[in-house]
């Protein structure tokens, strides 16, 4: 591919199918609404906004990721769509109706992984609906099928601490699902693994995804990962967290690796890089700038320059 090719695409050229996908997509019922949600948290040092005017509406099935700089309030958010926090002032509406707290409607995956370390990878997935009142063998029967559509049926019977950081995972993904929830909350769920499982976990999810009734809502600080996985992208801007734009991604489905190369991808990227950092003011050499720029100490020997080797 030509770097003119590159350079003439633009992130919002979508191709028909694109287009197509898009306003099928628009046609489906929303069933989550956020309205001018706002989050400020009394400190030592006084109020801070973490949140401010942030509205989006989520279609049924859409995968929906979102990102921003540290600092833009991305956990805040996810954490108060999960009613695990409440807004200072706005509305989350899940199904027309206000999220006031937790709830089996909405399903909650963390990068941690946030399972019983005493527990089975059956009975961490039977614990929710146990909870909720549903019989024992009616809660193993739907952990064995959550487990076997998340490809772990051999493991049903180990521990956590048996299990690989995917195969964790996994299973988090399972408990999450097994109460079959409208919405799929994830906070960075695959932050913590490493390169080649956390691209295994991707596919997985998107797999997962395809064969399922169900939303998603992804928080990632990768900007390849959101291009991946996303319909659209929610990007944040930080201190305090608001909406710089919603972006639909342009990438055709279904996505896979080779597309990282594509024109669609890397235009849709370059916007991304633009909006989360974008150029630094052209420095000065005032005293105050002097004064931030790090001293640098050498414990080399100045012949020996590694750019010059």
């Amino acid at each position: 591919m030509s770097n003119n090719t590159v350079d003439n695409q633009n992130y919002l050229d979508q191709s028909p199918e694109v287009r197509e996908r898009f306003a099928r997509i628009k046609q489906r019922e929303v069933i989550l609404e956020v309205r001018d949600l706002s989050k400020r948290y009394a400190t030592a040092q006084g109020e801070t906004e973490a949140l401010r005017n942030i509205n989006f509406t989520v279609h049924r099935r859409e995968f929906v990721c979102v990102i921003g700089a540290s600092g833009c309030g991305k956990s805040t958010l996810i954490r108060t769509l999960a009613g695990l926090e409440s807004q200072s002032s706005g509305e989350v509406l899940l199904d027309g109706k206000p999220i006031s707290g937790p709830g089996r409607d909405r399903g909650m995956v963390f990068q941690g992984y946030s399972l019983f370390p005493w527990l089975t990878v059956k009975h961490n997935v039977m614990f929710g609906p146990q909870m909720s009142g549903v019989g024992n063998d009616s809660a193993e029967r739907d952990a064995r099928l959550w487990i076997d559509m998340v490809g772990l049926t051999k493991f049903a019977d180990s521990y956590p601490h048996q299990l690989s950081g995917g195969m964790r995972q996994r299973v988090a993904i399972a408990r999450a699902l097994v109460n079959q929830p409208r919405i799929l909350l994830m906070d960075e769920p695959f932050g913590a693994l490493d390169a080649q499982t956390r691209s295994r976990m991707q596919t997985h999810l998107l797999e997962i995804w395809r064969n399922i009734d169900v939303t998603i809502f992804f928080i990632t600080h990768d900007l390849d990962e959101a291009i991946y996985l996303a319909d659209r992208i929610l990007v944040l801007k930080p201190h305090p967290g608001e909406v710089v734009e919603m972006i639909e991604v342009p990438v055709p489905r279904p996505r896979s690796t080779a597309q990282f190369s594509s024109a669609a991808f890397l235009a849709t990227k370059a916007r991304l890089e633009a909006l989360i950092h974008p150029p630094m003011p052209v420095e000065t050499d005032s005293e105050d700038d002097d004064a931030a720029r790090p001293r640098m100490v050498r414990f080399t020997d100045v012949a020996d320059n590694v750019e010059n080797l």
